[in-house]
């Protein structure tokens, strides 16, 4: 299989992005800067890693959103390609219109960076498999806009169609009903504002987001 990295300028965590993948899911994982205008041959899963893509210039991910590469991003999620959203990832994610709502302003206006805890809010996808249902997930958040918004129609679509991936147990960002990830309709294009790369080794304080890769990973590798 093969795993693409996306570099913005600004980006912060595509190192991390890198690493995780690396050694957790695809050993040739490599990086892709934003002004290209394909993807590998054959690339599997795209990382839109963290970060302040264009220091977050108008609004977080709005100007990534339309950087070249972000077209062939489209078109692979389109042919049921994977896309890993993080952090600005899951801003660049909403802002191209790949998922629905938008991220905003943290509740207390701060910003916030500390290990939060998550629940599995469903382990039947791609990305959720190697987690038990209702599992709790400790990984670190940092964010200033993670406060994630929709109309009320699209969170009951989200709801009730099972697409709330992760919630938070101890909501920081006052994200509505909890949201901190969300899946698309094909299942294939996951957002989320917590740090599963940053939570790959013990080392790091949690060994919690492995089960991320390693659901990918169960996935692509044949």
């Amino acid at each position: 299989m093969r795993t693409a990295v996306i570099q913005f300028p600004g980006s912060n965590c595509d190192a991390d992005a890198l690493h995780a993948a690396q050694m957790n899911l695809d050993p040739s994982a490599r990086f892709v800067w934003h002004t290209e205008e394909g993807l590998p041959s054959g690339t599997d899963l795209v990382i839109l890693p963290g970060g302040f893509s264009y220091g977050d210039h108008l609004r977080s991910g709005a100007v990534a959103a339309r950087s070249p590469i972000m077209g062939a991003v489209k078109a692979h999620a389109e042919r049921g390609g994977y896309v890993l959203g993080i952090c600005n990832g899951f801003q660049v994610l909403t802002e191209s219109g790949l998922l629905p709502g938008a991220l905003s302003r943290n509740r207390d206006l701060h910003f916030l960076c500390k290990p939060v805890h998550l629940q599995v809010n469903n382990n039947q996808t791609a990305f959720t498999s190697a987690y038990a249902p209702g599992q709790t997930l400790e990984m670190p958040i940092a964010h200033g806009e993670g406060n994630y918004y929709a109309d009320a129609g699209t969170i009951e679509r989200l709801e009730s169609e099972g697409r709330v991936i992760f919630r938070y147990l101890d909501n920081p960002n006052g994200s509505l009903n909890d949201i901190a990830g969300i899946i698309s309709e094909k299942g294939n294009v996951l957002g989320m504002m917590p740090h599963p790369e940053r939570a790959v080794e013990a080392l790091l304080g949690s060994e919690d987001g492995q089960g991320l890769f390693h659901s990918l990973k169960a996935v692509l590798v044949k």
